[in-house]
């Protein structure tokens, strides 16, 4: 089985987890009810699975799916402010066909870039629990392991996906300093073969804020990709 085969089977098997009584509730009852705005959608309502090749050599790790966004549409950042701003940013550096992120079908490609989250399932106010974060982490492991013949760099974003990424990157192979780095936008961390990546989340309280600018995120994402050897 190649790599690309190995990833979507995970993917698939990502998508019908249930092992979050909490999340699994919450995930499905906004699909139910959905948003006035959103209406007439079916909502995805599962696990949202990575999104991109599996020879990527970068990959972004985010904390998890928004509501009425990846859990509509079922696509990572896809159809919500968040992933309006990472898609805008990626296209301004050469790493996507285009800068908006819609529906699962619009045509987006990611050059050479994997989009992924440490929880696959939307939490109640964009929070999972610690608890949650470690039952998901297998997931990151596996998706790690296999698109670790490529991987040359790795954006995280956020403190919450710092926290998850480190250990899941440690258990799927690469060696992490000791004491773990901590987490500050625009740290960066060698890891074997690898450069890890610290920005602040594409969240809508960071972006109208101002704590994180466009330019801000193009500069480490940019970075990224030359680490990668995409740029």
């Amino acid at each position: 089985m190649d790599d690309s085969s190995a990833l979507d089977r995970l993917d698939r098997r990502v998508a019908e987890c249930r092992a979050c009584p909490r999340l699994v509730e919450w995930r499905e009852e906004v699909a139910r009810t959905k948003r006035a705005a959103f209406a007439d959608w079916t909502y995805w309502g599962r696990p949202v699975p990575g999104f991109g090749p599996a020879d990527a050599r970068l990959v972004i790790i985010g904390l998890a799916p928004a509501a009425h966004g990846g859990n509509r549409t079922g696509r990572m950042f896809t159809g919500d402010r968040s992933g309006d701003v990472l898609y805008q940013a990626l296209y301004d550096v050469g790493l996507a066909s285009q800068p908006t992120s819609v529906t699962a079908d619009d045509g987006l490609e990611l050059y050479g870039v994997r989009v992924t989250a440490p929880v696959h399932c939307a939490p109640p106010a964009n929070k999972p629990t610690p608890g949650e974060r470690d039952t998901c982490r297998p997931w990151l492991v596996q998706e790690l392991r296999l698109l670790r013949p490529t991987l040359k760099a790795a954006v995280v974003l956020g403190a919450f996906g710092w926290q998850a990424a480190l250990p899941a990157f440690s258990e799927a192979g690469w060696s992490v300093p000791r004491p773990r780095p901590v987490f500050a936008h625009g740290t960066r961390v060698a890891l074997d073969g690898l450069d890890l990546f610290g920005c602040f989340h594409v969240s809508q309280r960071n972006t109208f804020t101002g704590r994180l600018t466009a330019e801000m995120l193009r500069e480490v994402l940019g970075t990224a990709a030359k680490a990668a050897g995409l740029r």
